[in-house]
């Protein structure tokens, strides 16, 4: 395929995040993004990376002989060839998940692709740039993710995840504790208090490794 992207890196690891926590998963990150915030823990990839086809890229996805993929940033949906990618992907029989940052607009994302759409609290800086339509086009196998730095955050989540029904609306209403930041305890007492319908997640992945490891 003649289609090429900037690719930060590609490897298979244990999916850290989301439903799929636990699950061998590739991940193919993507170069760039378009937003700042405060608590980022993948700035490596703003800018360094390499360019592939997509045919090369799905090659070296496929050897790692793993059908769950993640496609990731950075904001994965900056670049124009992640679409052929997503239909490559698919085409080859793999389960394909995207994490959006939901600044994006995400009409275009092939509906068997599982959207994992962040949206971003006060605390990362990047509110503002929530892109709110997008949420018309989650579907029941997608989810929402909210990374929490502190109760200020919590209680615009909880006020975004009642008012917007999100727990109806999606497979997930994912709640991450910024990591080293919020005390996890903290962030599950608040939830279990307001008997909130979300799913809490620890990032797995850098309780297994070190929290700064790359390609992992």
């Amino acid at each position: 395929m003649s289609e090429r992207l900037r690719i930060n890196e590609i490897f298979v690891s244990i999916q850290g995040e989301s439903t799929r926590a636990g699950r061998p998963c590739v991940f193919v990150r993507l170069t760039g993004c378009n937003l700042r915030c405060t608590w980022c823990d993948t700035e490596y990839a703003f800018y360094d990376g390499r360019q592939m086809q997509v045919g090369e890229i799905v090659d070296q996805v496929r050897g790692y002989g793993c059908d769950l993929v993640e496609v990731t940033g950075g904001e994965p949906l900056l670049q124009k060839g992640v679409y052929a990618l997503f239909d490559a992907l698919l085409d080859q029989g793999c389960t394909v998940m995207v994490e959006t940052s939901g600044e994006r607009d995400v009409s275009r994302v092939h509906p068997r692709v599982i959207k994992i759409m962040d949206l971003k609290c006060p605390g990362s800086g990047e509110s503002e740039r929530n892109r709110w339509s997008n949420l018309e086009w989650l579907t029941p196998r997608d989810e929402v993710k909210f990374v929490i730095a502190d109760r200020a955050d919590y209680e615009w989540a909880r006020r975004v995840t009642r008012d917007r029904n999100l727990a109806a609306r999606v497979n997930a209403v994912l709640m991450s504790p910024v990591f080293a930041a919020l005390d996890s305890a903290r962030l599950a007492a608040w939830i279990l208090e307001d008997r909130l319908p979300v799913r809490m997640q620890l990032q797995m992945h850098k309780f297994i490794w070190s929290p700064t490891a790359r390609g992992v």
